[in-house]
């Protein structure tokens, strides 16, 4: 499928689980882009410790997965190796940054993928194509051999068309990782936010997944208004060199925003250190009284291609970037159709170290949704 893989890989047992790999991490021998033309030509002598341990489990890598350019956009729309497509919404954005992951899982071409978030990246296309996402505590998965975004915001993360599998790919990738086991979802308390602030349909979808959980109660989670500008001084300390010396080979999308960054003054990044962890503080707080807390992720369906990252970015970010300002543990869920027919996706919220809690209620709500192998429930 065009656009999905950048590099499409064969061989190796056909009953071993699938893995496409987002073209960010390092592969050995394989041609590793980053999404860039800088890097058209580079084949790493390595492997990223994150892909070894799944391919030593037996995963086998089928693809390399197309992405926005240095995974720095929320449409996948790559300038350089193409557009990437939504097999679940033909027309529409597949998301990003880990566009080409979810469409890889979307269309069959792979069981598994693993990709990396940095505001929503896992997360957003995941919701955009249907399927499942999850972002886990910061510094649980390594990002060993993978090019930096931001690095105290930079999560990798597995993907599936369900939670279960992205369970199992957990325990490969955390040595000690121990799953929850069997969740009744109906024992747990849960705090709903943000949904008011949805399309119609994908409010409803959240909402009747809420009621799954045995109590729900609303809370009113505050954005992490003025943390951004630490977000863009760490990219532009890792965009630094190349800015330098490859500015002219930057797609217009990524050079706008590493152009920006790099205009951010001192007293700005300092402001935005202080309201990081004063937001930390006051979502550990409102966390502290329920199991979980359920948002939209998306408040829209995946929109159509070509209206832009720059103009889809503060929309799309919005429910997904709170927790990677907190780096609290995230996962993306489908919940049904909504408008157009497309899919709604779910975002259960667990306080950071809690991810084998969030992943067992996930499958559990899957479960109940009846979709537990990665459908969409049907509508009544």
């Amino acid at each position: 499928m065009n656009g999905v893989f950048i590099t499409e890989l064969d061989g190796g047992e056909a009953a071993a689980t699938t893995l496409a790999v987002k073209d960010l991490f390092d592969t050995a021998g394989v041609r590793t882009t980053y999404g860039s033309a800088i890097f058209a030509d580079h084949v790493p002598a390595t492997t990223a410790p994150a892909v070894a341990r799944l391919e030593a489990a037996g995963y086998r890598t089928v693809g390399k997965a197309n992405l926005h350019e240095f995974a720095w956009g929320i449409t996948s729309e790559n300038e350089h190796y193409g557009w990437v497509p939504n097999p679940a919404a033909p027309g529409r954005i597949a998301g990003g940054s880990s566009g080409g992951n979810a469409a890889a899982l979307a269309a069959g071409l792979a069981d598994a993928a693993l990709g990396t978030d940095s505001g929503g990246s896992v997360r957003i296309p995941a919701a955009c194509c249907g399927v499942v996402g999850f972002k886990p505590t910061w510094g649980l998965i390594s990002l060993d051999g993978c090019f930096a975004l931001a690095p105290s915001f930079d999560h990798a993360g597995p993907m599936a068309r369900d939670a279960g599998t992205c369970e199992r790919m957990m325990k490969v990738l955390v040595e000690g990782f121990e799953a929850a086991g069997t969740v009744d979802v109906a024992e747990l308390t849960i705090g709903l936010a943000w949904t008011e602030q949805a399309e119609p349909l994908v409010r409803e979808r959240v909402e009747a997944a809420a009621e799954r959980f045995g109590s729900v109660t609303h809370v009113d989670v505050p954005f992490p208004d003025g943390t951004y500008p630490a977000f863009a001084r760490e990219a532009a300390q890792v965009h630094a060199g190349l800015w330098r010396d490859h500015r002219d080979a930057y797609g217009a999308n990524v050079a706008a925003k590493v152009g920006r960054a790099m205009e951010v003054e001192d007293a700005a990044v300092a402001a935005a250190g202080q309201a990081r962890a004063l937001y930390r503080e006051r979502t550990a707080e409102l966390m502290a009284g329920v199991d979980l807390l359920i948002t939209p992720t998306l408040a829209v369906v995946a929109p159509p291609s070509g209206i832009g990252d720059l103009a889809l970015r503060e929309q799309l970010l919005r429910f997904t970037y709170p927790f990677n300002a907190i780096g609290a543990p995230a996962l993306a869920l489908p919940c049904g159709p909504a408008e157009h027919g497309l899919p709604a996706s779910v975002q259960l919220v667990g306080r950071p170290g809690e991810d084998a809690l969030v992943l067992a209620s996930g499958r559990a709500l899957q479960r109940a949704l009846g979709s537990a192998d990665g459908r969409l429930p049907r509508t009544s």
